[in-house]
């Protein structure tokens, strides 16, 4: 069949339509050999076995079909087909002769009179980028040539490519630098074929003008809110990816643009100059770019004012990048007229750019998380400004266009992160709010829902106001919350009786909260939450929610302990389905053999009806292994032996505080089995998590069953993990192995 395509593609007296049929199907074959090939390297398929010669004849009619002298729809097909074989072509890359042809081809192509012909060009170009990288050095000149006239004047399709290109060899850039650095730490040095040669940093004098020009070519028949994608958008996005490349070069190439155009009389430039900004921000140190950051501060909350939307939108995003990535570069004496900046365009202004200073807000929020003093001084400086804060975005929650521009998500989000990171010295606010919120998520239930539209709107205004109450329980004292846990709890019931598995999830983790603050005193809430509990549990399609209710089982059993024993039948009857449910997400089982431990030493003794059943689960989990080759599955194999490890922990405390470490005796070679593998096979356990929580287990097995398993201690696997454990230089770690 491939033999019949490849001739009509070649054969003299074949019709054009039939050529162009081919070649479509030729490369609806080779994105089909592609999608295989992708499915194999991640494990999904099988290697599609592919004769080179086959492949060879293959790429030789498509490369034939894109000659300059073949008419324009018959280049177009095979320039898209040329597109979807770049990937299983390497052989005929690696080849110098066969590797020019296909280059020039491509190159001739992109000078095509047929735009959707130029475009398709650009296209297998930015796929070499991508996959070849190490091929480019000889054509560098050729399309640095080519890319820099395209962007300059060609029609917007194709110059959307040919700036795809330089985002796309910055991209790669980055992560080879990336990957040398990493290599450089363990004194080794990459390979030559990923080798980084800076193709970027040796355009940057001439690449940076050019993408200024693009920032400024915006399209007025776009509406901000519909994100179209255009020729400015594409600029910023490369911009910050040449940026985060060659990090402190950019400044002085950026900033000249940025000082002449911010405050210019045309509104492209004063935008243009904007994004430029808020495009180089992330790529330089605070030393090369803090102080235009500080200068930059007055100029842009006087911008928020500005005459144009797209002026004040851009404005108020690069305020907020600047709340995120350089907060310590304002100055403290611009402070309250950032804040109370931002706060104006809260009301006032298009959900795009409200939504903007949300950001800001949100940004400026989270710069106080690490802030030590605030404990001591029982203040930080949001303090002030906490009242007025919260109670905009309040308002902002209930503008009628808040469904626009994520406005309303980002209201909440950014009241979550204020009272996340409120000083004590506010707790007297959120005391005020906790009642109001409380009786939003109450009202709520009233609200009309006649369409899906307005159903989904209500219930994620329910997840939302649920993260809240968490958010605040978690900040407030147990003695503070008590008066409203009744209320609170009873919401969350009601929320979680519809079907919305957000809800669900959000619902879930702030009676997490309440659980974990109230202690023993949550019992009185379990025979109205366990229904839900369990629907949480077998939620097995919405795995978020079934691992929240796993996490949930555990706080639970943490905070009531063995009041837990009547409602565990059913819970443990849960687990155990969501172990043996081969369909369900893998991330979910490692909580939830951890969740055994939780409740074992809940419940101490009583686990003894579950022991047998949860130690074959744990048993049968030890055994999985990871190809040497895949880190996303080694590090789920890591959480999997952590979460083993955790159990076998809680079984063990759980036993020994209810005198029945007996019951553990049979299993005690299996699990010593388990340590022995660890002391031998771990991959990936750069934090030790896996480590020292295997050392913890060898100290809970040596204190709970002490001289009953003399032997197994003294073997040479558990000195060699103790040994380990010493040498992490991990203080906890070391402790644990001295203990």
């Amino acid at each position: 069949f491939l033999n019949i395509l490849m001739e009509n593609v070649t054969g003299a007296a074949i019709d054009d339509g039939i050529k162009i049929s081919s070649l479509e199907c030729l490369g609806f074959t080779c994105e089909r050999i592609s999608f295989t090939l992708t499915l194999a390297v991640a494990g999904e398929a099988p290697v599609p076995e592919i004769a080179p010669e086959i492949t060879d004849l293959m790429l030789t009619t498509i490369v034939d079909g894109i000659r300059s002298d073949r008419p324009d729809p018959i280049r177009l097909a095979a320039a898209k087909a040329l597109g979807n074989s770049l990937s299983f072509t390497r052989k005929n890359m690696e080849n110098e002769q066969e590797r020019d042809m296909i280059l020039k081809t491509i190159c001739d192509a992109t000078q095509s009179q047929d735009t959707r012909v130029r475009a398709a060009a650009y296209e297998c170009i930015v796929q070499i980028a991508y996959q070849y990288y190490d091929k480019l050095q000889s054509y560098m000149q050729t399309i640095f040539q080519l890319t820099f006239t395209t962007i300059r004047s060609d029609e917007e399709t194709v110059a959307l490519q040919a700036i795809e290109f330089w985002s796309t060899l910055a991209e790669e850039e980055m992560e080879l630098m990336d990957m040398a650095a990493e290599l450089a730490e363990a004194g080794q040095t990459p390979p030559p074929e990923s080798v980084c040669v800076h193709y970027v940093k040796a355009a940057l004098e001439h690449l940076t003008p050019l993408l200024t020009e693009t920032l400024t070519k915006q399209d007025e028949e776009v509406e901000i809110d519909d994100d179209q994608w255009n020729l400015s958008m594409s600029g910023a996005t490369c911009l910050t990816l040449v940026s985060n490349t060659v990090e402190d070069l950019i400044v002085p190439a950026i900033m000249p643009f940025v000082q002449q155009h911010i405050q210019s009389e045309n509104w492209r430039y004063r935008e243009a100059a904007t994004m430029a900004f808020s495009s180089i921000l992330e790529g330089p140190s605070d030393e090369a770019i803090g102080q235009f950051v500080n200068q930059s501060i007055p100029v842009l909350l006087t911008a928020l004012s500005d005459s144009n939307d797209l002026v004040k939108d851009t404005t108020a995003w690069t305020i907020g990048r600047i709340c995120d990535l350089h907060v310590r570069s304002i100055p403290e004496d611009t402070f309250p007229t950032l804040v109370n900046g931002l706060a104006g365009k809260l009301l006032s202004e298009t959900p795009r750019v409200s939504s903007q200073a949300c950001f800001g807000i949100h940004n400026l929020a989270a710069a106080f998380q690490n802030d030590n003093a605030a404990a001591t001084s029982g203040t930080n400086a949001l303090s002030p400004y906490m009242p007025h804060l919260l109670q905009t975005l309040l308002q902002v929650v209930d503008r009628e266009d808040a469904a626009e521009s994520n406005l309303r998500i980002g209201a909440f989000e950014a009241i979550s992160v204020l009272i996340q990171n409120a000083a004590p010295d506010v707790n007297a606010v959120l005391m005020q709010l906790l009642p109001a919120i409380i009786d939003r998520l109450a009202q709520s239930f009233n609200m009309p829902a006649l369409t899906n539209e307005d159903k989904e709107q209500k219930e994620g205004v329910q997840g939302l106001l649920c993260g809240l109450i968490q958010v605040i329980s978690i900040k407030v004292t147990k003695e503070e919350l008590l008066p409203y846990c009744d209320s609170i709890m009873t919401n969350f019931l009601q929320v979680l009786q519809s079907k919305n598995a957000t809800c669900h999830e959000e619902a879930l983790s702030a009676t997490s909260a309440i659980a974990n603050i109230l202690e023993g005193e949550f019992v009185k809430y379990m025979p109205a939450l366990q229904p839900f509990l369990m629907t949480g549990l077998r939620n097995f399609e919405a795995y978020q929610v079934c691992t929240v209710a796993v996490g949930l089982v555990g706080d639970i059993s943490r905070a009531i302990e063995g009041a837990m024993k009547p409602f565990c039948d059913e819970i443990m009857s849960a687990l155990i389905e969501a172990l043996q449910n081969s369909a369900l997400h893998r991330s979910v089982k490692p909580p939830v053999l951890s969740c055994f431990g939780d409740i074992a030493l809940a419940i101490g003794a009583g686990y003894e009806s579950y022991l047998q059943v949860s130690l074959m689960m744990l048993l049968q989990a030890a055994q999985t292994r990871a190809p040497e080759d895949d880190d996303d599955l080694i590090d789920y194999v890591n959480m999997l032996r952590e979460g083993i490890l955790e159990a076998y922990t809680g079984i063990i405390q759980g036993l020994k505080d209810g005198n029945r470490t007996d019951l553990v005796l049979p299993y005690i070679d299996a699990i010593m089995g388990f340590l022995e593998m660890l002391a031998s096979d771990r991959k990936n356990d750069y934090d030790n998590e896996v480590l020292g929580k295997a050392v913890g287990l060898v100290g809970d097995i040596g204190s709970s069953l002490g001289g009953q398993i003399k032997e197994q201690i003294r073997q040479p696997y558990v000195m060699e993990l103790l040994k380990e454990g010493h040498a992490t230089g991990d203080a906890t770690i070391m402790d644990t192995c001295n203990w």
